[in-house]
């Protein structure tokens, strides 16, 4: 997000006095005189009515008043500041509509980028931030990414808490403005902040990790999920069983659970239909690793489509990319010629290495193909001269 910086040639306490003014003049109680206890508890006073400003339609004016407040306010020391800060920050977070969320967004950002890469304010301040994407749907000016985010805070260090809350409200911000990837990550950073000491306390995290990889559309390998410290304490409950079949299981596993957890699955917040839709592809997949030749006999019954539906949902299939195929509608088959794995255990890795070993042979051949018709060719001039 780009702002404007704020540069105004006059003294704080002037700067105050005017802001004081022109709050007043908006209907704030406020005292048009400047605190005989300095600019810091003028500060105070300006942003306790600041919210007289709110007013949709002069989102412009909002933004100077919001700015000049920033301008006086990153000129105080931070640990003089700590509580104006966090006021300023409460007060943004309850701006009503979404034109002035905007603007309350970039004057925070402002301040954020104002302050120094070491100061323990950022991390309330970035916070408030997403408290205000979330509201504003905006969260693409602030976060590009999670190895973006740890950089941001690399010179002021977050507790565990403070990650941990950070993650989850970022987790829900994503989330709500459909970056179901983006959230993916950030939940499993989310988990990864957990020791062997603490994972225990982690179960929330992680069940509410597992349902947004289930419910998400776009999330077909849930394997890594398994390794995880919190996801691993669960083991023996219904949550873990359902993780395992949409990891390694086909659509009738998922079939037979649903009918004996129906309620279950459905307190867990989840789709059976959305479920059933992604079952089908991963069942496809899992086809797809052992059978390069599937006729669409194979593809009806055990995905449990009709007839005159398999050819719309290998079209679906492609289209994921999950799987390289070809569709032959006359013989009523699909020709696969590459698959994405949903486990990549032992099996996989072996299965790599003899793929790799077997280039490495091929290419050995070709080179010593090579090399005797180079050779070839030399005595053949060698004659010729």
């Amino acid at each position: 997000m780009q702002v404007p910086p704020v540069f105004i040639d006059i003294s704080l306490e002037d700067q105050a006095q005017e802001l004081r003014a022109y709050l007043k003049g908006l209907g704030a109680e406020i005292s048009e005189e400047k605190s005989p206890k300095g600019i810091e508890d003028d500060l105070h006073k300006i942003i306790g009515v600041c919210e007289a400003c709110f007013k949709e339609g002069q989102e412009s004016e909002v933004e100077i008043v919001l700015n000049d407040i920033v301008s006086i306010m990153v000129l105080i020391p931070t640990d003089r500041a700590e509580n104006i800060i966090l006021a300023f920050c409460e007060k943004l977070t309850k701006a009503p509509g979404q034109k002035l969320g905007e603007v309350c967004l970039r004057a925070l950002w402002l301040l954020y980028q104002s302050l120094d890469e070491k100061s323990p304010m950022r991390y309330p301040v970035y916070y408030h931030l997403l408290l205000i994407a979330k509201q504003t749907d905006q969260v693409r000016s602030i976060f590009q990414d999670i190895e973006h985010l740890k950089q941001q805070f690399n010179q002021c260090p977050l507790s565990g808490e403070e990650l941990q809350k950070l993650y989850r409200l970022l987790h829900e911000v994503l989330l709500k403005s459909n970056q179901s990837e983006q959230a993916a990550k950030v939940m499993i950073e989310l988990l990864g902040t957990y020791t062997d000491k603490n994972a225990s306390h982690a179960r929330e995290d992680a069940i509410r990790c597992i349902t947004s990889a289930i419910a998400d559309p776009n999330t077909f390998l849930l394997d890594p999920l398994l390794s995880l410290k919190p996801v691993s304490f669960l083991k023996g409950e219904l949550i873990h069983d359902l993780l395992n079949i949409f990891v390694s299981e086909n659509l009738a596993a998922y079939l037979k659970f649903y009918k004996e957890h129906k309620e279950f699955v459905t307190s867990q917040g989840l789709n059976h239909e959305q479920n059933m839709r992604k079952m089908r592809l991963l069942s496809f997949m899992q086809l797809a690793e052992s059978t390069p030749e599937i006729s669409f006999d194979i593809i009806e019954k055990e995905l449990q489509i009709k007839p005159e539906e398999v050819e719309s949902f290998i079209i679906e299939v492609l289209k994921t990319k999950l799987v390289s195929a070809r569709m032959d509608q006359s013989a009523r088959k699909v020709f696969v010629s590459s698959t994405m794995h949903r486990t990549f255990g032992r099996a996989q890795w072996q299965q790599l290495r003899d793929l790799l070993h077997s280039w490495k042979i091929n290419l050995t051949s070709i080179q010593d193909g090579m090399k005797s018709v180079t050779a070839a060719q030399m005595e053949y001039l060698s004659q010729m001269s």
